[in-house]
């Protein structure tokens, strides 16, 4: 049987390729009479890059970026020619990652996405006709406020300080957002996620992400009304504000779908002209997956966790909307497993497995995460394969 793992990250735990490889030495162990070929997927968050290195040969350019808190941190973007374009990847969670700080250091009200704007600069150095932001998986919650700054169009000292610092924001903290835009005019702007969060109200950025990153729920109040503050001094800052193709009227950019994406870090990309397309669906084509599922008997993907967030806009919801197209039956197979079965059915899942359903499960799988997923992904196999 021809086998295809096409995973997503494992939390902060595995990256996409280092899940693929443990299901795959998995999947050999359970089913080694089976033919295996692992395809590695993103969302737009961590292992971004890898994926689409290993997709599209292209060149990783090394730098170094800020953190959220401000320290130096690793980084690198991805160049690729066809010819006729130069399109560089960025992956947003270099610089911003949950990942990056401590449990003690999760703060939304203080991180800054500074370092996506180092990261936007180096994407224009290298020459790119077409930028690409992955976004997800961000520690902060500025509205893009410090990308911006790093970018020049306001003083580091008033934007780059996190979302509480932006309730203080005067009028003119934007002077130098039409410069910014004049040397983005030649380059398209593609703002890559899946989420479909505005950057206010109810189910806003401050409200719904903002807790999962460490804000009390004084902290959530309190940054959704900087952040509302913020997007009115952007609003009168935007020479030519981008007008509703419908109606002719300027649109209001903190409602848009994918504002409020990694604490309003979309809400900035979308000011500066970003079109916004589907992390997935962008990662899905860029690897050929239609093509390679097409050619296998069995797609098997993966999460770190399959909850109701998962149902639309995931690389499992995407993999499996995929998949149906070529009438191959899709796995899943999750760290934990917080959907029943009806969900899982309407997904288009032919059977989903958890790693960890009891206690001490999940503590061996934080202990041991590549040895529990292989162990996992080797009991499917032999569920799945029908042998020799």
């Amino acid at each position: 049987m021809r086998v295809l793992i096409a995973p997503d990250a494992f939390g902060s735990t595995l990256g996409p390729m280092q899940a693929a490889a443990a299901m795959a030495e998995g999947w050999g162990t359970g089913a080694p009479h089976d033919e295996v070929r692992t395809l590695p997927l993103s969302d737009g968050g961590p292992g971004f890059l890898d994926v689409l290195e290993s997709a599209t040969g292209g060149t990783t350019v090394a730098v170094t970026v800020s953190d959220p808190l401000g320290r130096e941190v690793p980084a690198a973007v991805l160049v690729v020619d066809d010819g006729r374009h130069r399109t560089v990847w960025i992956e947003a969670s270099q610089a911003t990652g949950l990942h990056l700080l401590g449990a003690d250091e999760r703060d939304p009200g203080v991180t800054s996405t500074w370092g996506v704007g180092q990261l936007l600069d180096a994407a224009l150095a290298e020459g790119a006709t077409r930028v690409v932001v992955g976004v997800g998986g961000g520690s902060t919650n500025d509205a893009g406020a410090g990308m911006l700054a790093a970018l020049g169009a306001g003083p580091a000292s008033v934007l780059a300080r996190g979302g509480l610092a932006l309730r203080d924001a005067p009028g003119d903290s934007l002077l130098g957002l039409p410069a910014v835009l004049d040397r983005l005019s030649g380059v398209e702007l593609v703002l890559a996620t899946d989420e479909e969060t505005p950057l206010l109200g109810l189910s806003g950025t401050s409200a719904v992400e903002a807790p999962r990153k460490g804000a009390s729920p004084g902290l959530a109040q309190t940054l959704e009304f900087a952040l509302g503050h913020f997007a009115d001094v952007l609003g009168r800052s935007l020479p030519s504000p981008p007008l509703d193709l419908l109606s002719g009227r300027p649109r209001r950019l903190d409602r848009e779908p994918g504002a409020g994406a990694s604490g309003g870090l979309g809400f900035a990309l979308l000011a500066l002209g970003a079109r916004p397309v589907g992390a997935v669906t962008e990662v899905l084509r860029v690897t050929g997956f239609d093509v390679a599922a097409a050619g296998s008997d069995l797609v098997v993907t993966g999460t770190a966790r399959l909850d109701w967030t998962a149902l639309r806009g995931s690389v499992v919801s995407g993999v499996a909307e995929a998949t149906m197209q070529t009438a191959r039956p899709v796995v899943c197979i999750a760290g934990e497993l917080l959907v029943g079965r009806r969900e899982t059915m309407t997904m288009g899942l032919a059977g989903c497995y958890a790693v960890a359903d009891q206690p001490h499960e999940v503590e061996a799988m934080v202990a041991d995460p590549v040895a529990t997923l292989e162990a996992r992904t080797a009991r499917v196999a032999r569920t799945w394969s029908p042998g020799r």
